[in-house]
């Protein structure tokens, strides 16, 4: 088991020793003590400085998009612009992150970042509310510097932290993510409605450049102790060098398996603008509601996942949170008043965070340093990609079949899923963090 590195070990320019992990863990309360760490603290602190600003911006960016064009297919168009270079960056930024020195990947993605949303704040004060293309130019410019900062931020962490403290690292970064999910919006929807879009982008572009600054102080973080000169042409074969490790992983593999499996059949966003307009149509801001219930679970699962940090059997753990997703699903589709719905996406919310949180470690401890970036790459394709898929499926059946049919059936695909895994790859139910392999 390793410990976090400090400056003599490293020779990385650290001011302060790293503290020893504390192995005292306060029950079912988040587990703070990677922040003991100063690294760890720094890298934190520029997570939590950016997470409201964008969350902020991808409101936004869908209500300039309307704003400017008055149709809701632009915004859909919006999507895919932003897809297109997150699915891309993702990958390659995973790769580049295997051979860059990661401080300097996160520091100038962080400030590029911020130069972008800065521009987004000039475009908003354009003559007519802005410039379309400008807008769909920067914003594939955020998803893409985006796409690669977060691969390499996430193929750091056991650097900063060590192997045992990996899973409290992750639930840390996930709390304040969904945080920023539930604040973010709440803000920008405020600013909008003053007529402030132009401040929104601005939080944003602060937000960045706050966690520049913080990422100023991290020490040198080279993969697997080395870097080596940059090529385009390198990290492009590095994406195909990642796809071929993950096939002779089948822990790893299935880490992607089982969650395209849980958001192709059971994410259920697609469905809330038609239960506004039918099933709930009586109760007041059930819109808001039904997006936000699945956030309101991941945010107090977050705060209460001490426990979570202490699995051992990590992989029986993600079936287990992933089932939970399933069954409440079904839930979902069942319920017949607002109150019930909100609380089985919480309940959905909270059993995928634990899975994500889980997932996340497994890929940081079972694949070797040199290989972490591009496994965190494909980690942020499939968590982007999948919901996105999911929407697709859960929309087209509940146009033919109807809400609850389009939900309990999916739901009830990824039960029988998840069992189905349990049999068919042992190595993935039997895996146990503390046998993990770590590079």
């Amino acid at each position: 088991m390793s410990e976090p590195v400090d400056a003599e070990q490293a020779g990385r320019g650290v001011e302060e020793p790293v503290p020893e992990p504390v192995r005292r863990r306060r029950g079912l309360a988040l587990d703070t003590t990677p922040l003991q760490i100063p690294a760890y603290r720094r890298m934190f602190g520029g997570l939590a400085a950016t997470m409201v600003g964008q969350q902020m911006t991808l409101v936004a960016v869908p209500f300039q998009v309307y704003e400017l064009t008055g149709r809701s297919l632009f915004v859909g168009i919006t999507s895919v612009v932003a897809l297109v270079p997150l699915v891309v960056f993702g990958l390659l930024g995973g790769a580049i992150a295997d051979v860059m020195d990661r401080r300097k990947l996160m520091l100038v993605t962080s400030t590029g970042a911020a130069v972008t949303s800065a521009l987004l704040a000039v475009q908003a004060l354009l003559p007519g509310g802005g410039n379309l293309a400008l807008l769909w130019v920067l914003t594939a410019f955020v998803s893409g510097f985006s796409a690669v900062n977060q691969p390499a931020r996430s193929a750091a962490i056991p650097a900063l932290v060590g192997t045992e403290l990996v899973p409290a690292a992750n639930a840390l970064a996930m709390t304040v993510r969904q945080a920023g999910v539930i604040a973010g919006p709440l803000l920008a929807g405020v600013l909008i409605s003053q007529g402030e879009l132009f401040l929104t982008y601005v939080v944003d572009a602060l937000g960045f450049l706050v966690a520049a600054l913080l990422l100023r102080g991290l020490p040198s973080l080279p993969p697997g102790g080395r870097v080596v000169k940059l090529r385009l042409g390198a990290a492009v074969r590095g994406v195909g060098e990642g796809f071929t490790f993950l096939r002779t992983q089948p822990v790893l593999l299935m880490t992607f398996v089982v969650d395209i499996i849980a958001m192709l059949f059971a994410w259920p966003n697609a469905v809330f603008p038609e239960l506004q307009d039918t099933r709930f149509a009586g109760s007041p801001n059930a819109l808001g509601w039904l997006f936000a219930g699945v956030s309101i679970g991941a945010l107090v699962m977050g705060l209460t996942s001490g426990w979570v940090s202490r699995i051992d059997r990590q992989g029986a753990a993600v079936l287990g949170a992933i089932v939970v997703w399933g069954v409440a699903t079904v839930g979902f589709g069942l319920a017949q008043s607002l109150w019930l719905a909100v609380l089985f996406l919480a309940i959905a919310g909270a059993g995928d965070m634990v899975s994500a949180v889980l997932r996340s470690s497994m890929l940081q401890l079972a694949a070797p340093d040199e290989m972490r970036g591009r496994m965190q790459g494909v980690f942020i394709v499939v968590v982007a990609g999948g919901p996105r898929l999911g929407d697709l499926r859960a929309g087209a059946l509940a146009s033919a079949a109807g809400v609850t049919a389009a939900m309990v059936s999916g739901g009830v695909v990824v039960v029988v899923a998840m069992a189905a895994v349990a049999l068919l790859v042992p190595s993935f139910w039997l895996f146990r963090a503390s046998r993990s392999t770590v590079g």
